[in-house]
């Protein structure tokens, strides 16, 4: 294989992976500036600057980027603001600047007190206009350029052409020879569809030269061994490539000494094929790991397509599970944790290829924003919720308030008690708002009760005599001696305990210590009457009663301890004929002697039970009618 065929066919090499190149340089040049930390005004000033230092090249790395950072911001700035999208401005917006002229007009017809971003975009595009024309402009002077750097390369290649018709001296041909070479160097790029084929053309002749033109062995030889040298040197370059650790730039300073090595002149006929191959292995080598970097690059790019589609999938899923009639605050916060979840995966997932990135990610956002907003309507409901109990509770407050002054202790206390139970039912109103209304409702409350507890304590003064009044009882019960006749004993036994039972409360801290020091006492001196037992229930279930009365229950109280009776004495009575019928089936057994027996005991403490529950109903019916 020739050099010309071998530089030919890495001619072809370069520009196969040209693509690739320009596709991986793109994202890695993302991460030079980072827009998206940057405000709206920060990046139109970013953009203004750019422009007047008049970089051609910066202008072409970033002003895409800009522009998709601008609008990015800009939507979530508007989003920010509350201002609301109609379906032809996000249409407009997604298609970017100078995508149509009639756009612009619309826009004009905005005012900023409608959309407080209005000036700040229309200056954004008079920009981004002024860099596509001064772009354009450009590259029609870069074509230009290439046009004219075709014409004085043809003409470069058209005098060498004369010159090996020429049957010159030496001494004039060999230097006018480097001339034309250095002015080929010289010349900056050509069309891309011509460069090919001029470039072969030129080879062609300069191959031609040497192998034609009678130049003195010495002069050849020294100038064959200098091309080695430096091409020599370019292997060397070569193959230091192959350990360098970024495999992308590697392939572009090959390419460099690839131009470097087309640039120069032959070699020994003798070394040409093994000096050509040994840049070619170190070539070889290059490519092979910008291969391997691209397809790995391109697994990856599937693998992150599929790790973000499997969290379109989880986000649309739970979109599709949401009942939004059915969560209150705490659910909404949980789900927002959830899809704020799935978005730092989002982030820790790198890029899917460049033809898939977006469209995953616009599916991606979609579900978010269906989220959000289904979560801010939840919230400006929930919001008019709590103002409305704001409402309700401020009502209780005043009705409260109405109360404290009141001395109708137990109504009034009734009615506090209810006003409590109320609020308890109004749901939560704002944060910034429930500390100050609850502390005005219990400010009212606790007015009303510390009246009360005051008014209290002063009748609980007397509680005191009453405590000795019991106790001096209960020392005369002490000294008390059996009198011979029944019905006077049993008669000082109910005189004593009507005595215990006229006597007022006492200190709640040694009502249980006096009252079992009386039931110690009655037990001691009247233990022998037979109905001893029923007759002290029955003196505390009176003084029971005589409580409820007093207490903040009054009439109501007493009511229900009555149907209470009543209840358990229909119960009894039902159980009682359940027994009996049981006790006439039982009779007709054999060896169910045992079991009747059991029924009549039963029966005989039921029936004891409803005469004591009868008696006490006829104390409430007599007392209380």
């Amino acid at each position: 294989m020739t050099q010309e065929t071998h530089n030919s066919a890495q001619q072809e090499q370069f520009e196969e992976h040209k693509n690739l190149e320009n596709t991986q340089n793109t994202e890695l040049q993302k991460d030079s500036v980072n827009f998206n930390e940057m405000n709206l005004k920060e990046i139109v000033q970013y953009f203004q600057d750019m422009i007047e230092r008049g970089d051609q090249q910066e202008m072409y790395k970033y002003a895409d980027l800009i522009k998709a950072s601008f609008y990015k911001t800009l939507k979530k700035e508007k989003i920010a603001t509350g201002l609301v999208f109609s379906a032809h401005e996000v249409s407009s917006g997604s298609k970017g600047i100078g995508d149509a002229e009639g756009s612009e007009d619309s826009e004009e017809k905005e005012s900023v007190s409608e959309n407080p971003f209005a000036e700040l975009e229309r200056g954004f595009k008079e920009l981004y206009n002024k860099y596509k024309v001064e772009r354009a402009s450009h590259i029609r002077v870069l074509e230009s350029q290439k046009e004219e750097n075709l014409a004085q390369k043809n003409q470069i290649i058209t005098e060498l052409k004369e010159l090996l018709e020429k049957q010159e001296d030496l001494q004039y041909t060999f230097p006018t020879f480097r001339e034309l070479q250095n002015r080929w160097k010289a010349i900056g790029p050509v069309p891309q569809l011509a460069n090919k084929s001029l470039w072969e053309t030129y080879h062609f002749h300069v191959e031609k030269f040497y192998d034609f033109v009678k130049i003195n062995n010495e002069l050849r030889d020294l100038d064959l061994k200098k091309n080695l040298e430096m091409k020599t040197e370019l292997c060397e370059k070569a193959e230091a490539l192959i350990d360098e650790s970024n495999v992308v730039t590697a392939f572009k300073k090959l390419q460099k000494l690839h131009e470097e090595w087309r640039e120069l002149g032959p070699v020994p006929k003798e070394l040409r094929e093994e000096i050509w191959e040994r840049f070619k292995a170190a070539t070889t080598k290059i490519n092979k790991r910008q291969q391997d970097y691209f397809e790995g690059l391109k697994a990856d790019h599937k693998k992150n397509l599929e790790l973000k589609t499997e969290l379109c999938v989880k986000a649309e899923t739970m979109l599709e599970e949401l009942d939004e009639s059915n969560l209150d605050n705490k659910a909404w916060n949980s789900l927002s944790k959830k899809v704020q979840d799935l978005q730092q995966e989002w982030k820790s997932i790198g890029f899917a290829s460049k033809k898939e990135n977006q469209k995953i990610y616009d599916r991606f956002r979609a579900a978010c924003d269906k989220f959000y907003n289904g979560k801010r309507e939840f919230y400006a409901h929930f919001k008019k919720i709590m103002q409305d109990n704001l409402d309700k509770k401020n009502e209780l407050c005043e009705q409260a308030e109405a109360l404290k002054e009141s001395e109708d202790w137990k109504k009034t206390t009734d009615q506090l008690i209810s006003l409590q139970k109320k609020w308890k039912e109004i749901g939560p109103v704002a944060r910034k708002q429930s500390d100050g209304v609850w502390k005005r409702f219990r400010a009212a409350c606790d007015f009303f009760f510390e009246n009360k507890s005051k008014h209290f304590s002063a009748i609980e003064e007397g509680y005191e005599g009453n405590l000795k009044l019991k106790k001096d009882l209960i020392e005369e019960i002490n000294n008390y001696s059996r009198i011979e006749d029944t019905s006077k004993h049993t008669a000082a036994f109910r005189e004593f305990q009507n005595r215990w039972s006229e006597i007022g409360f006492v200190p709640i801290k040694e009502k249980d210590a006096i009252q079992q020091a009386f039931k110690h006492a009655m037990e001691v001196k009247f233990s022998d009457l037979k109905n001893f037992e029923s007759e002290s229930k029955l003196v505390r279930f009176k003084k029971h009663i005589k409580e409820v009365k007093s207490s903040s229950k009054g009439d109501r109280g007493i009511k229900y301890e009555r149907d209470k009776l009543f209840q358990k004495f229909r119960a009894l009575e039902q159980d009682i004929a359940l027994w009996e019928n049981n006790m006439g089936f039982f009779a007709k057994s054999k060896n169910a002697q045992n079991i009747i027996s059991d029924m009549e005991e039963k029966i005989s403490k039921a029936r004891e039970e409803m005469s004591q529950l009868e008696a006490k109903i006829k104390l409430i019916d007599k007392q209380y009618e």
